[in-house]
């Protein structure tokens, strides 16, 4: 099977953007795939939800893959790869990738330093997810055109409007300038209370607006005090709270996702 990469993206904050890129990767490592995920936040939020809390204190990081890109250094692909113990690789993030942004944009290329340091990884691997900043700027830019698919989660908390038509937009953008073959691999409804009314409001409306033109997966991530806990820990929902309705929310997703390959 070739290698998938996906980018986990949404410029809103708040989506369960890097709770879905964790739980989903460990969720298709655990049904025998070989997962890559990538920390493309400057914040490092999924770097510390892994268990590493002092990214600044990792001496290899995706910022300095894209710097090694930029410059010509020889920087060999996988260097600084971490193995975490549920099965996952990571490439993490800290601060210094806030730092690249001018560098990239000064770059030759620019839209393709992602995607030119992670082809040589993609024999290694069956997904490659990205977990993406939450803006619209030149790394996340970089994430659409070295991925196959773009996964957008929405929060069941509100309608999406705005945000959600203006990365769709820029998914096209990528599409028809640079990446034709870029898709979008599904919108995903996260943090959803069943008990609540508005998150059925909202679970409707997406399904209602969206769901002619792009695929809305059957699996509703519910929102669950565990899955908060779990990135404390440094581990997932599945090592946190594997018997609860979140674990088996992403492992359904991972059989949706991973079932239309």
């Amino acid at each position: 099977m070739p290698c998938r990469t996906i980018a986990i993206a949404n410029q809103k904050g708040g989506t369960g953007k890097t709770a879905t890129t964790l739980s989903l990767g460990v969720a298709l490592a655990r049904l025998g795939r070989h997962v890559l995920l990538v920390d493309a936040d400057p914040q490092g939020d999924l770097t510390k939800s892994l268990g590493w809390g002092d990214p600044d204190a990792l001496e290899v990081t995706l910022a300095n893959h894209l710097s090694a890109v930029i410059e010509g250094e020889g920087l060999e692909p996988r260097e600084g790869i971490l193995a975490h113990g549920e099965g996952v690789d990571l490439v993490p993030a800290n601060i210094e990738l806030a730092g690249m942004e001018m560098p990239i944009l000064m770059a030759m290329s620019r839209e393709q330093l992602m995607n030119v340091w992670l082809s040589p990884l993609k024999a290694d691997y069956d997904f490659i997810i990205i977990d993406c900043a939450p803006t619209l700027g030149i790394i996340p830019v970089n994430a659409l055109v070295a991925a196959d698919s773009v996964l957008v989660p929405v929060s069941a908390e509100y309608l999406p409007a705005s945000a959600m038509t203006a990365l769709l937009k820029t998914v096209g953008r990528v599409r028809r300038q640079i990446n034709p073959s870029l898709s979008v691999e599904g919108i995903l409804i996260t943090l959803s209370d069943g008990r609540n009314n508005l998150a059925h409001e909202v679970e409707q409306t997406i399904r209602a607006q969206y769901g002619g033109s792009y695929r809305v997966f059957e699996t509703v991530i519910p929102r669950a005090v565990s899955a908060a806990e779990a990135p404390a820990m440094g581990a997932s929902i599945f090592s946190y709270d594997g018997r609860g309705k979140t674990a088996r929310a992403f492992e359904r997703l991972a059989e949706e996702v991973s079932g239309r390959g």
